[in-house]
């Protein structure tokens, strides 16, 4: 019994110190506020390293070998205004790889796996806005984000860390120092910009409306507990892109599926997703075959002409041109398109007021620039003529804006490709060895330079050009490789030629070749001249104009009855002649009188950027230098002139 009575004091003593010491261990709990915290006074960002494996395989060499690591991220807004639409970059220099990033999204719109070893730029997902500690009474889910990211990096042998160069906030108007960093730890305190000035915008709700090259509206026009209509708008806003036949593409979040849709089309319909999955579970009495699209990731694309007075698939502004979207300047009734469609949702979102837009857009044309869109933003609601005709305006239900931007194409990732001639040098320099891709490599040499060519051979295809160049060569004593260069492999070739070069001004002959089985319709072009701009004067086959809003960039498109830059086609002996591109030119004047000290011959006269439908084409990497067999036809002149002047003195 004494025992038995000790033993029941001990624990009873026991169990009252752990009672007397609640509050002091709770206290222990309570996580630490991360270094520099508490000092900030505005946007604080952390990134902190969790931890790494090697992965196979396993290599000797470290600068090749891959490790899996993980990390967090985050963004805290301690200061006293919302931070709306938020966006972190994180400096990534060891070739990382994300799989994963909860909390958020890369910025455009790439899929994982993602390459990111350039640095990349977080947006908030769901959590898009930041709210202050004031307004929420310190609510931390409300004021703060936390990114989980996984991911693989290489080069970085332990115990070294592999941390990234900085982090910063890359909102207008706020202003990061060099982040400080201890250890696997970095952070840094953000804080608004004195110097900076923000245009002068209406006060609005959501975060404001911002400027793009292209713009997509994704408003909801109608909502109900499971489903909603949602309109698309897409806004060309660049003076020098475009698409043609352009192509759209998202990711749906929550299991979203499109029921129908006018003035656009799904390119695959397909049921069986919908039917033998979540959706099908839900919607029991739905017919699925008769759904648009039931895949996460559709891809849409514009109805051609003939649907546009369709009552059940078009009867929209701006819908169903074939994929095109044109320039402002070129056409601004060309410059928009449209489309509406139905969207299901899924439970737990099967509620009139639980709208999500879809996330990760993508945009690509048969030929057109290359973007990269971020995530969509919500948006005050947009404003709509009411269709009763009557003077007032109806406003969304809810409107999310995506932005795009035109990136340049990687190096030999091009869609079309420039050559240049002259006229006091024979040789023509081709577009660049694979400009626009190799896919075969076996006979030919990808990393060579193109053989110089006569100018006849731009006429010819390719595969047609292989003697014209030996011949050439052999006349010219340039060197053959044993090994070819690989094509150009380009759809589209332009090539600009100077003409002439006189005392008061000078010319260029600019041609277009079109190697596709296809037409463009309404094809433009534009050309950068960084030290002739001033000097155009005018172009005299096609429509011509200087580009106020684009540096010294100078815009062309087609005349009427003459906007189709046809396909190639058959020689007029197609067994033994070659295939003859589509081809349209004109010849394009220049002063002297603003341009002074212009030097045509040492390569002024040419562009440093090309376009053609938007789309960035590669340039040669040299320009053509003066022949001695050519003379300039200046000297030529006042040779004559002087000549005929001394002729008529001794007379």
């Amino acid at each position: 019994m004494l025992l038995v009575f000790v033993t029941l004091f001990l624990v009873t003593t026991r169990i009252q110190l752990c009672y007397g010491q609640d509050e002091e261990e709770n206290a222990e709990d309570v996580p630490e506020t991360p270094p520099g915290q508490d000092n900030c006074n505005g946007i604080f960002l952390t990134y902190n390293f969790n931890g790494r494996e090697k992965e196979y395989p396993r290599l000797k060499n470290a600068t090749a070998q891959a490790w899996a690591f993980k990390a967090v991220a985050s963004i805290l807004n301690a200061g006293t205004e919302e931070l709306k639409a938020w966006r972190m970059f994180v400096g990534f220099h060891h070739k990382e790889i994300l799989v994963s990033a909860t909390g958020a999204t890369i910025v455009d719109g790439s899929d994982f796996p993602a390459a990111v070893g350039n640095g990349t730029t977080f947006v908030g997902n769901p959590m898009v806005d930041l709210k202050t500690a004031v307004d929420t009474a310190g609510d931390i889910n409300q004021i703060s984000v936390q990114i989980e990211i996984t991911g693989t990096q290489f080069g970085v042998k332990p115990p070294e860390l592999p941390m990234p160069k900085n982090i910063k906030l890359m909102n207008d108007g706020w202003k990061c120092p060099g982040a400080k960093r201890k250890g696997g730890y970095m952070h840094v305190c953000c804080k608004k910009d004195p110097k900076f000035k923000a245009p002068k915008v209406k006060s609005t709700k959501f975060a404001p409306r911002r400027w793009g090259d292209l713009s997509i509206s994704y408003d909801v026009l109608q909502a109900y507990s499971n489903n909603y209509m949602a309109q698309v708008t897409l806004d060309n806003t660049s003076p020098i892109g475009g698409f043609d036949h352009w192509n759209l593409t998202w990711e749906w979040q929550y299991g979203e599926f499109i029921n129908d849709m006018r003035g656009a089309f799904a390119s695959r319909k397909d049921s069986a997703s919908c039917l033998y999955g979540s959706a099908g579970k839900y919607y029991k009495d739905l017919d699925f075959s008769n759904v648009m699209n039931c895949e996460k990731r559709p891809y849409i694309s514009d109805m051609p002409l003939d649907k546009a007075n369709d009552t059940k698939l078009g009867k929209l502004p701006s819908c169903c041109r074939n994929g095109s979207l044109l320039p402002i300047v070129m056409d601004p009734s060309k410059a928009r398109s449209m489309f509406q469609m139905t969207v299901y949702k899924l439970p737990p979102y099967d509620n009139r007021t639980a709208l999500t837009p879809p996330m990760k857009w993508q945009i690509k044309g048969v030929l057109g620039s290359n973007y990269k869109c971020g995530a969509p933003i919500r948006v005050d609601p947009t404003e709509f003529p009411d269709p009763s005709g009557l003077l007032l305006k109806t406003t969304a239900i809810a409107t999310w804006q995506v932005v795009c931007n035109m990136t340049k194409p990687e190096k030999k990732k091009a869609r079309c490709c420039v050559s240049f001639s002259a006229y006091y040098n024979g040789s023509v320099i081709p577009c660049n060895t694979c400009a626009c891709g190799c896919p075969d490599t076996d006979k030919c040499n990808p990393d060579a330079k193109p053989m110089l060519l006569p100018s006849e051979s731009l006429l010819v295809p390719f595969a047609n050009r292989t003697v014209k160049a030996k011949a050439w060569a052999k006349l010219k004593k340039f060197p053959i490789p044993k090994k070819l260069p690989c094509p150009d492999n380009c759809g589209v070739s332009i090539n600009w030629h100077i003409n002439s070069d006189y005392a008061s001004g000078w010319t260029a002959r600019v041609t277009l070749f079109n190697w596709e089985e296809f037409a463009f319709q309404d094809w433009f072009a534009a050309v950068k001249m960084d030290k002739a701009y001033d000097g155009y004067e005018n172009v005299y086959s096609f429509n011509g104009t200087k580009l106020t809003n684009v540096a010294k960039t100078i815009f062309f498109h087609g005349l009427k009855d003459l906007n189709y830059l046809v396909g190639e086609t058959n020689g007029s002996d197609p067994k033994n002649d070659p295939r003859v591109p589509g081809k349209q030119q004109s010849v394009i004047s220049f002063s002297k009188k603003k341009t002074p000290g212009i030097n045509i011959q040492a390569g002024d006269g040419f562009p440093t950027r090309v376009y053609f439908n938007g789309e960035e084409c590669a340039l040669p990497k040299s320009f053509p230098i003066k022949d001695s067999a050519h003379k300039s036809p200046i000297s030529f002149l006042l040779v004559l002139f002087v000549t005929i002047i001394t002729f008529m003195m001794i007379r």
